[in-house]
């Protein structure tokens, strides 16, 4: 059974339509790798399947049998769809630990003591190999990149979402660093979880292997494919993509 289901997916910023007729099927456990140039829609498609409320959304999308378009950003987030943004805001005097309680309270419909929560940050943050007073400091506050990227994993490991939405990883992290992170990413994956990331590079897929690669351009998925895919798109550039999907 599938867990995501899109299909002739319209996204429209006020009237302009950048997601254009989209359909994509996620089954539970797999990992989609979106990429593209800049203006392809991706961070547009990820946003919207959030419910941001700058988008408008035309079509169908079933989440776990459900239509995920009737429900508000919250009830999303509360069935389990999670987005890590490509540049996180700041929360200036809410600790990290806080700010996680509080969504994994409305994450999970009930209430968490403090100490019960602590358990389970201090466990998470042992597994992911994080310092406890990572968790003490103002959310994203005074962070750096990779810092900020670090503290999306751990509100994904947190709150154990079932699709894992993840935009532009990659962004400004050296290949170290990368690599930490898609280790990370291999460790916390459940076998009911899936995950979308979008990339504009393929070095990710060297710790984390994907099940599906797929290419948007003008909003739609225009190729897809295994890791390969990824790997030529790497190699050959994204012209080589638009001259073989070109219409004759």
């Amino acid at each position: 059974m599938s867990l995501l289901e899109i299909n002739n997916l319209k996204v429209f910023a006020e009237d302009k339509e950048i997601v254009r007729g989209l359909s994509l099927t996620v089954k539970p456990g797999e990992v989609h790798v979106i990429m593209g140039q800049n203006g392809s829609g991706k961070s547009t498609l990820l946003n919207a399947l959030a419910g941001h409320p700058k988008y408008r959304a035309e079509g169908s999308v079933k989440f776990d049998g459900k239509d995920l378009l009737a429900q508000k950003p919250h009830e999303r987030a509360r069935a389990g769809v999670f987005l890590a943004f490509q540049h996180p805001n700041e929360v200036s005097g809410v600790t990290l630990s806080s700010f996680l309680r509080r969504a994994y309270v409305a994450r999970n419909g009930r209430e968490a003591s403090v100490a019960e929560f602590e358990k389970i940050l201090v466990e998470k943050m042992r597994m992911l190999g994080m310092e406890h007073s990572f968790a003490e400091r103002g959310v994203n506050e005074g962070f750096s990149g990779g810092e900020k990227k670090r503290s999306e994993i751990l509100q994904l490991a947190v709150l154990e979402p079932r699709l894992a939405m993840l935009d532009e990883l990659d962004s400004g992290l050296d290949v170290d660093a990368l690599a930490k992170i898609a280790e990370t990413l291999s460790m916390i994956r459940k076998p009911d979880t899936a995950v979308i990331i979008v990339t504009h590079y393929a070095r990710i897929l060297k710790n984390l292997k994907a099940d599906r690669v797929h290419v948007m351009r003008d909003g739609q998925i225009v190729a897809s494919g295994d890791g390969r895919l990824a790997v030529q798109l790497e190699e050959n550039g994204y012209g080589w993509i638009n001259s073989a999907t070109a219409a004759p």
